[in-house]
């Protein structure tokens, strides 16, 4: 796959002073998409984080977090779609297992319901993920994840729409069309990554299991995109 310089870079960069920042290795991170498209536009479950983050305080995300270790344990109906898994493991290193591709899914669905209340089936049922984004959080920054940005259609996971609440992690949890995003603190690497989704909902509105995957990181200096 071919592989492009962006411009302008979709994560804002910290700058000095950088300490010991330039040395601190990404962690696992995952995040949930939850796509509800029952009355014909597109809305995706979005909320604020709290200010007294160090990691992108006050603005519109995804809900999702880190990986933990308890993540391994949790568990589940089915697994992920053979298809969603191979990409999952697609340029990561050799110890990477497929137990660790259903530890970055579980803790999207854990993190969907601490923070937002939804429960996506008692255990989660993974079957309907879709593996849509990969983005590296480039030096620099207080905080470093590699996060996989999984997407969830609300109508095939039996979701109800009208069940949030707003938590400490996420505040004021709304649908967000795309024409709302103008009007929302939204970080730049997640409207990336929502032009990436709608180009696909355009394309394949079935959003077909094992699509190319969007994967945003940094080399030598540039930010740059490629696909797995």
């Amino acid at each position: 796959m071919s592989t492009v310089v962006v411009e302008p870079a979709p994560f804002a960069i910290d700058e000095p002073p950088r300490t010991n920042r330039e040395k601190l290795r990404p962690r696992d991170a995952s995040t949930i998409i939850l796509l509800d498209r029952r009355d014909g536009i597109p809305r995706f479950l979005m909320g604020r984080r709290g200010g007294g983050h160090a990691f992108m305080p006050d603005v519109y995300v995804f809900p999702g977090g880190r990986r933990d270790r308890q993540d391994y344990a949790l568990p589940f109906q089915r697994d992920l779609h053979p298809l969603v898994s191979h990409r999952l493991l697609s340029q990561t290193t050799a110890r990477t297992r497929s137990t660790t591709a259903r530890a970055l899914a579980l803790a999207a669905m854990r993190e969907l319901q601490e923070e937002t209340g939804l429960a996506p089936g008692t255990p989660p049922d993974l079957y309907h993920l879709r593996y849509v984004a990969r983005a590296v959080t480039p030096p620099g920054n207080v905080r470093r994840f590699d996060t996989r940005f999984f997407l969830l259609p609300t109508d095939e996971a039996n979701i109800a729409t009208d069940t949030l609440r707003e938590t400490e992690e996420l505040q004021d949890p709304r649908w967000v069309s795309f024409s709302d995003l103008d009007d929302l603190n939204v970080p730049r690497i997640t409207l990336a990554v929502l032009r990436e989704v709608r180009a696909m909902l355009d394309a394949q509105p079935s959003l077909p299991y094992g699509l190319p995957v969007p994967y945003y990181f940094m080399r030598r200096g540039r930010f740059v995109r490629t696909e797995i």
